[in-house]
Parts: structure tokens; sequence; C-alpha cells
């Protein structure tokens, strides 16, 4: 079970009993959101000097990411649709899902703001109003923690926005980087989770318009891969990784990443 442990000593007894040799390394899948934010260049040199495990970052969508995840390509699982990686645990791929930070998506657009949403806090109506003003908005259509959130949003608001796909509705399949990239050059309206826009450099006249609602939260979760379903997993270096993200030194890790004076992760995995 993770247990939210002081990392230094616990790391230190696994050293100390030879568990863990220097050349280690593991692979964990996850989100383009956690790696174009910067937070995997803070954090891990951390663990890698703490324990001597390297570790291997693939940044992909949280769909492609749980499908890597069961192909047993990767040893921990990290990302943000906590209905799948749910599923995922109870089918067996997975050991345990431990909640390990939040934040929020955002609705970003124009100056101009075509659709008129600036300063909405409630997600639906502004999407409702964007759908009826047939403003572009940039998708990124990818199965993507975002994508899932973005399309349970669509739903709650009424509306298919599929129905009007290569109209003003349009699906990138791209990271949330590339999708900014795009949503931006096209003048569309794009959501995204804050920690990727904070550090985005190509905002130009972007601002964030739709923000504060409840529905935008995001969770973060981690998740060792299962070595009965995938022998070939780093289980104890994994298990290491995993424990130190819950731990009090990671979490505080996690909460000390900012850019540009701003906070960008919210660590809150369960006290055991």
């Amino acid at each position: 079970m993770l247990a939210r442990t002081l990392g230094t000593t616990a790391m230190a007894v696994l050293l100390a009993g030879g568990a863990l040799a220097q050349d280690q390394s593991i692979i964990v899948q996850s989100t383009t959101s956690t790696a174009n934010s910067g937070l995997y260049d803070y954090l891990l040199p951390i663990f890698e000097d703490e324990t001597g495990i390297k570790v291997n970052v693939v940044a992909v969508g949280t769909g492609q990411a749980i499908t890597n995840a069961e192909n047993c390509d990767g040893d921990v699982l990290l990302v943000h649709a906590k209905a799948a990686e749910e599923k995922f645990v109870e089918s067996g791929f997975g050991t345990e899902r431990t909640d390990l930070m939040y934040n929020d998506f955002v609705i970003v657009g124009p100056a101009d703001d075509p659709a008129g949403v600036a300063g909405m806090q409630d997600a639906q109506p502004a999407l409702s109003q964007i759908a009826e003003q047939g403003a572009l908005f940039a998708s990124r259509g990818d199965d993507s923690g975002t994508h899932k959130k973005e399309m349970a949003l669509w739903e709650d608001a009424g509306v298919d926005p599929t129905a009007a796909s290569g109209d003003w509705y349009r699906e990138t399949g791209s990271g949330m980087g590339a999708t900014l990239n795009a949503g931006i050059g096209m003048g569309a309206y794009v959501m995204t989770d804050r920690a990727t826009w904070i550090s985005f450099d190509n905002k130009q006249d972007y601002e964030i318009q739709v923000e504060g609602d409840e529905d935008l939260f995001n969770q973060y979760g981690v998740i060792p891969v299962s070595p009965e379903k995938c022998p070939s997993v780093n289980a104890e270096a994994a298990q290491s990784f995993a424990d130190w993200l819950v731990s009090e030194e990671g979490q505080s890790a996690i909460a000390g990443f900012e850019v540009a004076g701003q906070q960008l992760f919210f660590p809150n995995a369960p006290e055991n």
C-alpha cells in the first residue's frame, strides 16, 4: 500500500538493504500536460539523485498512456482521468491508484472574445454559447484526460460538437501544447489545463475566458503497474517512485514547483 512517509528515510532503508541498484530505471507513462509544464524536469532530478533510479517519461494523452501500460510498456502510470484509472486497477493492470495532485482546466480564447464568454464561471453555458455562435473551438480529439473532460462537459451542456467537426469544431489529434498553437493560429477557443497554459510561451493576445467552475477540477493519480499482469515491470523501483511522490518529501516538491511565480500543481495525496 502506498504510504505517505518521510521519503529520505524510506529510501535510505531501501538503499541500505541493497534493494535498489544505482543503474535501475523505470518508464512512467504519463500525460503531455505534466511534461509540457516542466514538472518532471523539476521533480525527477530530486528523486534520481536520492535513489539512483532513472525515470524515463513517455508523454502522451491519457488514453494512449493507459493503453501503453496495459501493453506492459511502462512501470508506472501517472495520468488524469480517474474513472479510466480505476478501471485500469479493477482490470488488474495496476496495483493501487492514489490521488497525487490537482489543478484545474480553463477555457482560453482571443481577446476579442467572439462568443462573448469572457468572465463566465460556469463551463456548460459557456460551451453552449460557443456552439450557438458557431465560434471556432479547437479540441485535442485524442482521448486524453483533457479530451475526456471536455467531452463530458459538452455532454452536460447538451451539445454534440462532433456533429460540427471540420466546421466550427476542429479536432487536432495532438497534445496540449500543439493544440494551443493550432487553436491560437486559427483564432479558436481551447480548453487546457492551467499548468500548460501558464508554461505556454505563444499566448499572443489570448486570455483565460472561463475559469472557476468546480466541474473544471483536474485530479491526477499515480498507479504502479502490476507485475502479475506484466512480469517484466520493475515493480520494486516503480513502487519506490510512487511512494516517494505521495510522501511528505514528494508532496512538498510538487508544491514547490512554480512557473512565473505561480504554483502549477497542488498535492493532495491522502495522509496515512
